[in-house]
């Protein structure tokens, strides 16, 4: 069975950092792109950005770029999201996810909260 499992979430101050990470099992990890989104309360999901099955290319949303970093460990089957420099705005559920041929799969979330 598909599993994506997230972890690292957590409170941090305005300008400090969190790692994420993403555990995938029941799929050929290293054969599929994987990404992360986020969600506030009352928003639609957005996409955060991808990575692809390599780890070779990495794409950002516009309000993340340079700050955070996606890679991943197609040996540990698990994908990353570094953030840096955070943002209150950067409150929310992260979420990874990954299309494959039967369906979208996405994992739990967990929260990430900014605030001093």
């Amino acid at each position: 069975q598909v599993q994506l499992v997230e972890s690292g979430g957590g409170a941090v101050q305005p300008g400090g950092s969190l790692r994420l990470s993403c555990a995938a099992s029941g799929f050929t990890f290293s054969n599929y792109a994987m990404s992360w989104y986020r969600q506030v309360p009352g928003k639609e999901r957005e996409l955060v950005g991808t990575t692809t099955k390599t780890g070779s290319s990495t794409s950002y949303a516009n309000s993340v770029k340079g700050r955070f970093t996606i890679s991943r460990d197609n040996v540990k089957n698990t994908v990353y999201l570094q953030m840096n420099s955070l943002k209150p705005e950067d409150t929310g559920v992260y979420y990874c996810k990954t299309y494959l041929q039967s369906g979208d799969y996405w994992g739990q979330g967990t929260q990430v909260t900014v605030s001093s």
